[in-house]
């Protein structure tokens, strides 16, 4: 794995968005990738809708698949690698999920034996497509997948912590037979970290797969709570990679910000390169980070109806692949901090989530001690309460001092 942080982005089609894979259409894709190429990013991450590659659980259409193999060549001959979702899922308030797993064949997508196999088949195909292609990353699960598993989702497939864990083992391993030695792994929505009844946690996040997945949001309340320019919300992302760092088993686990964005009404368009470049600056001095993979590519075509109103801006690009403020400024700290070192963070707070996971969330104590720490200049990372006196631990980490928040705070 490469020491130089990665940057990257959420490719999305500029026609047909991900209903592109319908329409497929090479040239237009090329187009699409030759504007994020002149970026000076280094990967993409795609999404191919499940029901349109899988319909039926035994039917995985072959031409879908060259299909997305073109794509992955045309991104190489870019300069571009390539990490696929394998599972959609969940994707900008629209869900993607098979005929043969709803309504009249009603079935739970996490423990349904006959279910788990067809999607364990489908990830390992696409794996496999790929397994020979040197810019292919590896697979990710599935997008936010775990918005199925708990509320707020309208209509849950609910399942234990125990039976989340085995799903993943069982779709981490069928990437594995597809691609072996690929950097494969799964990625939740901040709900791991930050929801009490979320079956899918943070252990999971942190110590399955080959590198840690965080989604950053801050229209989960923390714009809304702090203001679009308050340490909270330009630290949202940075707070995020560290927090998963107190459930990984291995000190130095990669952590990868796979989703970040700049979310309209929150971040005004006017101020989203700003946001962007504080977020990234942020993020960047955090030590272990994989890579930072944008969301997203373009703006959503307008002609297409009923998304929420944020999602038509989210683009580094415009629909028609002019380039963004907020682009310009990622593609200047890609050119410029590629190499950047930091130091380890040595102050740690710490964790304790006995009344729950909701103590990390925008207004809990942890989240709101993080905030102010970061606000008065400190580099804070977490720890555990049950790893606070693991001096191996804090060594390894290289954390020579822990705070609680109640410390913090007063």
């Amino acid at each position: 794995m490469s020491s130089a942080v990665r940057f990257g982005v959420n490719y999305t089609p500029t026609e047909g968005w991900f209903h592109h894979w319908l329409d497929f259409d090479l040239d237009a894709v090329r187009a699409d990738l030759d504007s994020i190429a002149r970026l000076g990013l280094d990967h993409i991450r795609v999404f191919p809708l499940w029901p349109y590659f899988q319909p039926n659980r035994t039917l995985i259409r072959p031409r879908a698949v060259e299909q997305l193999v073109a794509l992955a060549d045309a991104a190489a001959d870019r300069g571009l690698d390539v990490n696929v979702d394998g599972l959609q899922g969940h994707l900008s308030s629209f869900d993607y999920l098979p005929a043969w797993t709803r309504t009249w064949h009603r079935r739970n997508i996490f423990t349904d034996p006959e279910v788990t196999e067809g999607e364990a088949e489908f990830v390992r195909t696409l794996a496999a497509a790929l397994a020979d292609r040197p810019n292919f990353i590896g697979m990710t699960v599935g997008n936010e997948i775990s918005q199925f598993a708990a509320g707020p989702h309208p209509d849950p497939d609910r399942i234990t912590p125990a039976e989340a864990e085995a799903w993943l083992l069982t779709l981490l391993a069928a990437c594995e037979k597809g691609a072996p030695g690929k950097l494969h792994l799964h990625a939740s929505y901040d709900a791991t970290w930050y929801q009490d009844d979320q079956p899918f946690t943070p252990a999971h996040a942190a110590r399955l797969g080959a590198v840690t997945a965080v989604h950053s949001w801050v229209f989960n309340g923390t714009a809304q709570r702090h203001g679009r320019a308050a340490p909270a919300t330009e630290h949202h992302a940075a707070y995020l990679v560290e927090l998963s760092k107190a459930w990984a088993d291995d000190p130095h686990r990669p952590v990868w910000l796979q989703e970040v964005g700049a979310p309209a009404p929150v971040i005004p368009a006017e101020h989203a390169a700003a946001f962007t470049e504080a977020t990234v600056t942020n993020v960047l001095d955090c030590p272990g980070l994989w890579g930072v993979t944008w969301w997203c590519s373009h703006d959503v075509n307008r002609g297409l109806a009923d998304f929420p109103e944020l999602e038509y801006s989210l683009g580094l690009l415009t629909n028609d692949r002019r380039t963004k403020p907020a682009g310009e400024t990622l593609a200047r700290i890609a050119a410029e901090r590629r190499t950047d070192r930091p130091a380890p963070r040595t102050t740690a707070l710490v964790v304790d989530t006995t009344p729950g996971r909701s103590v990390c969330a925008p207004g809990g104590p942890v989240f709101e001690a993080f905030a102010r720490l970061a606000g008065d200049g400190a580099r804070p990372t977490t720890v555990l309460a049950s790893r606070a006196g693991d001096r191996e631990h804090l060594t390894a980490r290289g954390i020579t001092e822990t705070v609680t928040p109640d410390q913090v705070t007063t």
